[in-house]
């Protein structure tokens, strides 16, 4: 992708298609003026005859602009003046680029970043558009052979600004964008990957790729060995069901100076059966992505070194595949957790919170400034919030509350669930410290709670994204989330 700014008048400026909004109440955009008034009142002609829509999302591409210099022009419904916030922004900016993005055009230039925006200053504008785009042009047919979905020919975006300072921040905004682009599509391809290929020790080469490409970043993996000397048997216990041998990923981006890093731990479970709880059959393929965690941190690591961001960042990832075997841990074992604490698993699917556990232990000797784990962790988190916030749990009510402000400011919402010590009472065990299960009830809450007892001493959050990460049905497919959220929550803390 590349972009560039512009200030000139769109009825002036010679583009292969313009994209301009109108408002509620048939009201023109600026930009939407100017062409209309280039082309004699084509778009107000359009409106007065009904052939346009002023409804937020609604776009249309008018192939022939006589009188104006673009051969194009998309204009899309922004409704309300009031009411365009940065949701509803990003929400026309997909509309308009997807009008686009089905044609042959190559070239474009947007004048909705002009539009002031509630809560969005020109900066985060060019930023969401360049994530708008990123998100259109994302193909995943590595694995098909035929009928491969072609990539946009769109590659070149200019981008409106009102003067010479909106256009530095549009296009500061939009190199930032372009850099969590980069960390989504990553975070899409591993999570995309059929689980036959992306294994543990496949994260752990795509990783090893990702520091080479990176001064700032080194790696190193534990395997198998190593983690027994460490006393992570709560990791081990599932993989013990499969061929694949579990990894343990620790990259560490040094941009920050002497500061205490923040550190990401991602659930990196790259297919779950349930193991000898075995899951029902139906959909049990969706189970490759729950390694969404593991991508989205992986992901949120490409972004932040692809950015150059002036901070010190750790990535940890436990990685297992739990899988039903001979050798599998059964309902009812006892294991003992890097932290010394005893864990009676009652449920093997119930495994992500096992590995992040001993992830979440290892981690705490770094001494990071906040700790999050990113998991997709429960069913339960999707019955109590959808597809349209993940979770967010922590023992620090400022953290939480910082977390979920940068996804409001990234689009890519969140929402703070409690994690009171009635939840952690529901994991007793008559012949374990802990649990691994608290019952039907609450149970994203119980699932976050057990982790809360390996974190007592850290500045700690955790993301519950079962129902963020991925989407099914037609649309089958990762969904690059929560790196916009991790990104904006890390920028936000550069001092």
């Amino acid at each position: 992708m590349q972009f560039k700014t512009t200030s000139a008048d769109a009825g002036k400026k010679v583009t292969a298609c313009a994209i301009v909004g109108v408002y509620d109440k048939k009201q023109l955009s600026a930009a939407a003026a100017e062409i209309d008034t280039a082309s004699g009142g084509l778009i107000r002609g359009m409106l007065d005859s009904g052939d346009l829509s002023t409804a937020l999302g609604a776009a249309t591409l008018v192939a022939r602009v006589d009188g104006a210099k673009c051969k194009r022009v998309v204009v899309v419904g922004l409704g309300s003046r009031s009411g365009l916030d940065r949701r509803a922004f990003y929400k026309a900016m997909q509309a308009a680029l997807g009008k686009i993005t089905s044609s042959k055009v190559t070239e474009a230039t947007c004048y909705l970043t002009a539009e002031e925006t509630v809560g969005a200053d020109a900066y985060y504008r060019g930023r969401l558009a360049a994530q708008a785009l990123g998100e259109h042009r994302y193909r995943y047919t590595e694995m098909k052979s035929r009928n491969k979905s072609p990539v946009p020919k769109l590659k070149t975006l200019t981008l409106a600004g009102g003067n010479r300072d909106d256009l530095k921040a549009v296009e500061q905004g939009a190199t930032h964008g372009a850099g969590i682009v980069t960390g989504m599509n990553l975070t899409k391809d591993l999570g995309n990957k059929p689980a036959n290929i992306c294994h543990p020790t496949y994260l752990a080469e795509q990783c090893r790729k990702l520091a080479k490409k990176h001064a700032k970043l080194s790696i190193d993996v534990l395997d198998e060995p190593d983690m027994a000397a460490l006393g992570m048997n709560s990791l081990l216990s599932v993989g013990h069901g499969s061929e694949q041998p579990c990894k343990l990923i620790h990259l560490d981006y040094r941009g920050g100076g002497d500061e205490p890093p923040v550190i990401l731990v991602g659930k990196g479970i790259t297919f779950d059966t349930g193991g000898i709880s075995l899951k029902p059959g139906p959909q049990m393929d969706e189970m490759k992505y729950d390694m969404g965690g593991a991508a989205s941190v992986i992901g949120t690591m490409a972004a932040v070194a692809a950015m150059k961001l002036p901070i010190n960042l750790m990535v940890i990832v436990p990685s297992a595949e739990n899988m039903p075997s001979g050798r599998a841990t059964r309902p009812g074992d006892v294991v003992k957790s890097m932290s010394g604490i005893t864990i009676e698993i009652l449920n093997t699917d119930a495994e992500g919170r096992l590995i992040l556990c001993d992830a979440l232990t290892y981690a705490q000797q770094f001494e990071p400034a906040a700790l999050i784990d990113v998991a997709t962790l429960t069913g339960a988190c999707v019955i109590a919030l959808g597809h349209h916030r993940s979770a967010v749990m922590s023992n620090n009510d400022a953290l939480a509350s910082d977390i979920v402000a940068a996804g409001e400011r990234a689009v890519d919402r969140a929402w703070h669930l409690p994690i009171d010590q009635e939840y952690t009472d529901q994991l007793k065990s008559n012949f374990a410290d802990l649990a691994n299960i608290g019952g039907r009830e609450g149970g994203a809450i119980t699932a976050g709670a057990f982790l809360s007892e390996f974190t007592k001493n850290a500045n700690w959050a955790h993301l519950d994204i079962a129902g963020t990460a991925w989407r099914g049905g037609a649309k089958k497919g990762s969904s690059g989330r929560p790196v916009p959220l991790l990104v904006e929550y890390l920028m936000q803390h550069i001092d």
